[in-house]
């Protein structure tokens, strides 16, 4: 055999193992648009359809989450996607929740125990998780007008920096039963509204308005561009909250688990009150907090 004869049966086998890769690769995988995912054609789709939905519905969808929750969902109204119940779970008030799903048209979808623990974002979802199309904040100028359209002082309620989602849903829980007006947080370094906040709000999210904005200060002008006080919570005052005047055009500030309002804020706020701690303990829960503060306003409104 020649040199160019060598070339020639060497080149073929080149070409012959590059064919075979290709091959290979292509049993391997399968394209799915700009994706490529391994191919699953020749095995149980059960688990990755599942798997496929319920990462797809955490990115595009909200999840409620507990009996209550989902049931102050439902009679307040506002959109449901689908409803997820774990088989079996047709007692008690899940009843009441699959008649009113049914009435309204609503997709009920029943999954195994396995599948529901995989989808929930709580520990406790009791055995109903509704998906909902993403929460919608709104304005200032949005809680604004709830008081406008009351005729009566606004009364609202602003959280700087809090962290905690089961803070942020009690809370949230604890306005509204109040008839605060609305929440405002921001959008950076804080607990934003999740199947958790849901959860431990108990429905009351549903009834309430919150304002997610770039800058707690700039809220803090544009509510004094609208005659609303600021009263900050602080350690730092000597003024116990039930001597202050919390009447009128309101807003309560409310900081963060560890740190309290941040000084830039305090300085903005046109008063400071503080919650008297008798024990050796000088600090309360966040939600706890704002609960005594929001009722003494409440006493005095």
């Amino acid at each position: 055999m020649n040199y160019n004869d060598r070339r020639r049966s060497e080149d073929r086998r080149k070409k012959n193992r590059n064919t075979e890769d290709r091959r290979k690769t292509n049993d391997r995988r399968v394209d799915y648009g700009r994706r490529i995912l391994p191919d699953r054609r020749h095995q149980s789709t059960n688990n990755f359809d599942f798997e496929f939905e319920e990462q797809s519905q955490k990115i595009y969808d909200d999840q409620i989450e507990g009996r209550n929750a989902v049931l102050e969902l439902l009679e307040s109204g506002k959109d449901i996607n689908k409803i997820y119940i774990t088989n079996g779970e047709k007692k008690g008030s899940i009843n009441k929740i699959i008649a009113i799903a049914n009435e309204k048209r609503i997709v009920i979808v029943e999954k195994d125990k396995k599948q529901m623990d995989l989808m929930s974002g709580t520990d406790n979802y009791q055995g109903v998780i509704a998906i909902v199309p993403p929460y919608e904040y709104v304005e200032i100028e949005d809680i604004l007008n709830v008081s406008k359209e009351k005729n009566k002082d606004p009364f609202i309620l602003i959280l700087d920096g809090i962290e905690d989602t089961h803070n942020l849903g009690a809370i949230i829980r604890t306005a509204e039963s109040a008839g605060v007006d609305g929440i405002i947080i921001p959008k950076r370094r804080a607990a934003s509204v999740n199947s958790t906040v849901s959860k431990v709000a108990s429905g009351a999210l549903e009834y309430m308005k919150i304002a997610r904005v770039n800058n707690i200060n700039d809220a803090i002008k544009t509510l004094k561009d609208n005659g609303v006080w600021i009263c900050g919570t602080s350690l730092d005052t000597e003024k116990y909250y039930y001597d202050q005047d919390l009447t009128g055009p309101l807003a309560i500030v409310i900081g963060n688990e560890a740190n309290g309002i941040s000084s830039l804020v305090k300085r903005n706020c046109d008063f400071l009150i503080k919650i008297p701690m008798l024990g050796n303990t000088q600090s309360l829960n966040a939600s706890v907090s704002a609960g005594i503060v929001i009722y003494g306003a409440l006493r005095q409104r």
